[in-house]
């Protein structure tokens, strides 16, 4: 769809709100999402599954709640159909409280406590993405203090170079993630062998913000091939989880369209399930994130002060690096826009930070902009990643969250106040 932030009457605008009002209504920092935006690209999703998956096949969108892991955002989500991918107990609570359903949970991650996989299974999730033998092993342990069978997939490094940034790179040999690919046939019989696992799936997930399909077809080919010498010793599949990692336009990029992908994506499985696999079905899972809501939000901040020197012009806003980590981190670009389309030509190339006491605390570098103190800026991209990354360094509350929906407006997270952020701490006596 098309941007959800466009200009009516000079104001930018979440779909039909200006994002003045809403700065003037609830304060800035202000984390701001389109509902439309939200819906829209699962529909994409949704809807190439429909279209392309061969004979009906069965899926499942898992949306990835570590990129946005608010609770009225999971409900939206859960209302569409979504299944839920987290790697955490916190963010398996958060997806229940959201209406959630819990047979549509899948778990990743490499450092799945004790206590998580006791609540894990107390819910009977769908299924655990498992990336080690040491896990395999407290799984089965637990599963059998508990009188239950887990449900298990493995996730598989394929080796394959998604050419993202190395922070949001999964998929090589050198990654903390997955089972190397040549130890997996192994690691399945292990698995196999243990008594109160059931073996019912294979995962990847290769990285994060690929622009293009072919690392994600790479690594299906070779998950594929695993599916057939696992089933040459019976030990029998019955879904491919084929991970997430689509990318979003932050600068002029280009990501492949997910119908595309799909398109792609189910005629090689096709093809495959014809040829070796007997025509046996197989669901096809999938975990996006990014996809789904990174540019159904913007941080909006205003303007404090204007700072000229000889080197460079700093914008100081009140967003910093807390409300939005990945410029600090990843030295990742977002977009920047003047709430109230600039009317004069007297831009000046500034550099816009935030108040924080670091100089890493910078959202955007050398943007021609014609602002003033007490403009609103508008950082945009910021629904995936930004909220779920925020922390209270320098004693900073968090921003305030609201869902735009046509042209109204839900305050969906309040902003923290000083005293919450310390009224877990207690003082000497």
């Amino acid at each position: 769809m098309m941007s959800p932030f466009s200009y009516k009457n000079n104001v930018l605008c979440a779909e039909s709100v200006p994002l003045s009002a809403i700065a003037e209504q609830f304060g800035t920092p202000a984390y701001v999402y389109s509902k439309a935006s939200i819906t829209s690209n699962f529909a994409a999703y949704a809807d190439a599954c429909k279209q392309y998956a061969p004979g009906g096949e069965a899926t499942l969108i898992c949306f990835s709640v570590k990129s946005n892991s608010n609770l009225a955002i999971l409900q939206l989500l859960a209302q569409c159909g979504s299944g839920f991918d987290i790697v955490s107990g916190g963010e398996l609570l958060r997806v229940l409280a959201a209406g959630g359903s819990a047979d549509k949970i899948i778990f990743s991650g490499v450092g799945k406590s004790r206590d998580e996989m006791r609540l894990a299974l107390s819910h009977d999730i769908l299924c655990f993405n498992v990336e080690s033998i040491p896990e395999l092993h407290r799984l089965d342990a637990i599963a059998g203090e508990m009188g239950v069978r887990a449900r298990v997939s493995l996730r598989v490094n394929p080796n394959v170079d998604a050419k993202t940034h190395p922070y949001i790179s999964t998929g090589l040999k050198e990654n903390k993630f997955g089972v190397a690919y040549e130890d997996a046939l192994a690691t399945y019989r292990i698995a196999a062998a243990l008594p109160h696992l059931d073996v019912t799936g294979i995962d990847c997930h290769i990285g994060s913000q690929l622009l293009d399909d072919a690392p994600l077809l790479e690594a299906v080919d070779k998950l594929i091939e695993l599916i057939d010498q696992l089933a040459a010793e019976n030990i029998v599949l019955h879904h491919l989880d084929i991970g997430g990692g689509i990318g979003i336009d932050y600068q002029g990029d280009k990501p492949v369209a997910v119908g595309d992908y799909l398109q792609r994506l189910f005629a090689r499985i096709d093809a495959w399930r014809a040829a070796r696999h007997g025509g046996k079905p197989i669901k096809i899972l999938f975990e996006p994130g990014r996809s789904i809501v990174g540019n159904a939000g913007v941080l909006l901040t205003e303007v404090q002060y204007l700072k000229h020197g000889s080197e460079k012009n700093f914008a100081i806003v009140d967003a910093a690096m807390n409300d939005l980590m990945r410029p600090a981190m990843y030295q990742a670009w977002h977009g920047v826009q003047e709430v109230i389309a600039p009317q004069r030509s007297d831009t000046v190339t500034y550099d816009v930070v935030g108040p924080v006491c670091e100089s890493g605390d910078w959202l955007a570098r050398a943007r021609p902009l014609a602002i003033a103190p007490g403009d609103l800026l508008a950082i945009m991209s910021a629904g995936a990643y930004a909220m779920t990354m925020a922390s209270n360094y320098n004693t900073r509350g968090r921003a305030v969250e609201i869902l735009v929906d046509g042209d109204t407006t839900h305050q969906i997270r309040r902003r923290e106040t000083p005293q919450e952020l310390f009224a877990l701490e207690s003082l000497l006596k």
